[in-house]
């Protein structure tokens, strides 16, 4: 086999998957373990959770290689497999129905316990911030109508990391694991098709509110019984069952660290007298599972050990994986830190970042911070060529 992890920036050295690594594949499937070696390269943890571990990095397709995500259950633990393989089937039949929808990815292969599915090049919704964009939102309208056309409700657009804004400015959704397919229009694809439309203008009313319609109005006022019977009962039991039994948070992919620790840590590294602010962002971590990153706005740059020491001591919540001592952060027009930026340089998808730098502030903080940033563990060649600002 030959998984592999390529060169990522120039002058680095070339990363090969490890031993372990390649253990982990060939818990999957023959078939699967098989495509995937020839087919699949291996390049940056986006997530992982007890029902998937997701990967982005480039497949093999009959046109070519491209950039593609993987989705694979063979690290899913025993108690959450059955539910984990019923999401993935969800999502398999889901994707397979939407081919040449243009509306999110495509799926280029599936196999018993992995698929892969076409790269979007664009952000989700909640990193873009896309603030008075009505073409975006007419975009996302038209996007849910094809999916209606093609019988397919999504079932979790109250998601912003499902929706993405698109390099081509288009909206797209993604994380078909929760879908429902339907071959006729009953009563029940009319309860969800409402709700994945109302969801949508949720989102639509945080960012351009001033562009919503009467009707759009009326609708975001009404939510359906399914859903007032659900927020009443099921969701109760959903969350004792994920975030009880299944310790499972879901806040931007952070998990539970990002949800409790974060801000404790927070609070403590602000104790030291060095240091302006902190940003906490959480990355995907191969060993871990969910790390956090903190970028620590101070004039020293030696202060890391220190401030690694202090955390320590305080026998508190687990040490960031990572410290980064940084000039200055970027900030939004409030003064509040960009944490949407953070989070990408803290993955490493450091391609998606270009199109959302506003100002010369911004350029100047990703010069200084790209060459001294610390997880360099998942590396990949996608990034762009940034400006030096």
């Amino acid at each position: 086999m030959h998984w592999r992890l390529p060169i990522s920036i120039a002058g680095s050295p070339i990363i090969c998957a490890s031993p372990q690594q390649r253990e982990l594949s060939m818990s999957l499937p023959k078939d699967d373990a098989a495509t995937l070696s020839a087919r699949w390269t291996e390049g940056v943890l986006l997530k992982r959770d007890v029902f998937s571990t997701v990967e982005r990095g480039r497949f093999r397709a009959d046109t070519g290689e491209v950039d593609a995500v993987l989705r694979r259950l063979d690290e899913v633990p025993w108690w959450s497999f059955l539910l984990a393989r019923h999401l993935f089937a969800r999502e398999k039949h889901a994707l397979a129905l939407a081919k040449g929808l243009n509306v999110g990815p495509e799926l280029l292969w599936a196999g018993r316990r992995a698929l892969v599915r076409g790269f979007v090049d664009g952000v989700a919704l909640h990193l873009a911030k896309p603030h008075g964009d009505l073409a975006y939102f007419r975009s996302a309208k038209a996007a849910l109508r094809r999916l209606r056309r093609a019988g397919i409700c999504h079932n979790d657009l109250a998601k912003e990391q499902n929706w993405l804004v698109g390099r081509d400015g288009r909206a797209y959704v993604t994380d078909f694991q929760l879908a429902a397919c339907f071959a006729r229009r009953g009563r029940l694809y009319r309860i969800l098709a409402y709700e994945d439309l109302r969801h949508l203008l949720k989102h639509k009313r945080s960012y351009a509110p001033e562009a919503l319609t009467p009707r759009e109005r009326k609708i975001l006022a009404k939510k359906s019984f399914a859903a007032s019977l659900w927020l009443a009962t099921g969701k109760k039991v959903y969350r004792a069952i994920t975030r009880g039994l299944f310790n499972f948070t879901d806040r931007e992919g952070g998990g539970r660290r990002l949800v409790n620790d974060a801000p404790v840590l927070a609070e403590l590294i602000r104790k030291n007298p060095a240091v302006r602010d902190t940003a906490i962002v959480a990355f995907a971590d191969r060993r871990s599972g969910v790390g956090l990153y903190a970028f620590v706005e101070a004039d020293q740059a030696t202060l890391e050990g220190q401030i690694r020491n202090e955390l320590t001591a305080a026998k508190g919540p687990k040490p960031p994986e990572h410290i980064q001592v940084v000039h200055a952060l970027p900030r939004d027009t409030s003064g509040k830190p960009r944490t949407e930026i953070l989070q990408l340089v803290a993955m490493n998808q450091l391609d998606l970042i270009e199109p959302m730098m506003k100002n010369d502030q911004d350029r100047a903080f990703l010069k200084d911070i790209l060459e001294q940033r610390k997880n360099l563990r998942d590396r990949f060649n996608f990034e762009a060529d940034l400006p030096a600002g």
